[in-house]
């Protein structure tokens, strides 16, 4: 499992050279690639979101392309279109920029449904369906997008059924002093990024997801996992005659159980183990799933987050027994 972390300390270097910080965005987006999963970067303006997935796909040597998500956006801007050619009389397929390794679909909340709807058979299905024709997007495929967290002006929430799609939702969160220092030391005087060179490639990321399916998850943490995301789904029932209301609309699907499984696979061999445990479990679990669960009017007039009441289900869901680490 020694190629998993050489593989990424040598994409962590590369992308360090253009973005300061963020170890933590890094290795998620790394665990999301290794799982073929798509991510959700929430945060602020300014805090190099659309940087470091430009500069992840650099260092991955992988085709990039970016969209800049708008209220006038169509969804044929996105996946494509048939062009008429008045030469033959007919008409040719023109490809949209979904056709890429790496699609960065920056502020993904300011288009509207019509759009996210086109979105959704490329996350799930890895095609799109262009003039009655299925076309297969390029191997491997992953959709990173960026919404900010407080503007709402001319945008549109995104639809459930997206959302559970993404593997990971990330919150990025402002640079420590010393990372900031170190920005405003490296870049006062220089206008532009650093070129960053390809230090992997997409053979290489497929030829890895092979070694991650390997990597092996016990019985007893796949029931871990089950018990943590069926918990989420007991905390939206209204018990009869409850004396609290429940503080979930709704919990996680399906998706987040197989998202847990892939993703602790890729964290764990990220790091060097050939087998998942709890703390690894425990570490994904936020991140895998604040997404895919609603908070109730209760819950938001309590002015709860999802990440304190799922760190509430972390801590009450026994842990089984399963190899330490070492």
């Amino acid at each position: 499992m020694e190629k998993g972390t050489e593989w990424a300390d040598r994409v962590r270097a590369e992308v360090a050279r253009a973005v300061v910080g963020q170890r933590a965005v890094v290795d998620r987006l790394l665990v999301a690639m290794l799982a073929d999963g798509h991510v959700l970067l929430e945060g602020m303006p300014g805090l190099a979101k659309t940087l470091l997935v430009r500069s992840l796909a650099r260092a991955m040597g992988v085709d990039f392309q970016r969209v800049q998500f708008t209220p006038d956006l169509l969804p044929s801007d996105v996946i494509g279109t048939m062009v008429f050619q008045p030469q033959s009389g007919e008409f040719s397929v023109h490809l949209g920029p979904i056709f890429a390794h790496v699609v960065l679909a920056d502020e993904i909340n300011r288009a509207p449904a019509k759009v996210q709807s086109g979105l959704l058979e490329a996350m799930q299905e890895r095609q799109v369906t262009i003039g009655g024709t299925s076309h297969p997007l390029p191997k491997p495929f992953l959709v990173m997008a960026t919404q900010n967290p407080i503007e709402q002006e001319g945008t549109y929430p995104l639809p459930e059924a997206q959302i559970d799609r993404f593997l990971f939702k990330l919150l990025v969160d402002y640079p420590a002093l010393e990372e900031e220092r170190s920005m405003m030391d490296r870049w006062g005087s220089v206008t532009e990024s650093p070129d960053l060179e390809a230090v992997s490639s997409p053979a290489e990321l497929l030829e890895l997801r092979e070694s991650v399916d390997k990597v092996h998850v016990s019985d007893e943490l796949h029931g871990y996992m089950l018990a943590l995301v069926r918990e989420t789904r007991r905390l939206a029932e209204r018990e009869p005659g409850g004396a609290e209301p429940p503080m979930l609309s709704f919990g996680a699907s399906p998706r987040a159980s197989l998202a847990l499984v892939q993703a602790s696979r890729a964290w764990a061999f990220l790091q060097g183990y050939d087998y998942v445990t709890p703390a690894i479990v425990q570490d994904l679990f936020l991140d895998a799933i604040r997404h895919r669960v609603g908070l109730t009017y209760e819950a938001e007039a309590a002015e709860l987050s999802p990440d304190q009441i799922l760190g509430r289900v972390i801590e009450t869901t026994p842990i089984p027994g399963c190899p330490a680490e070492d």
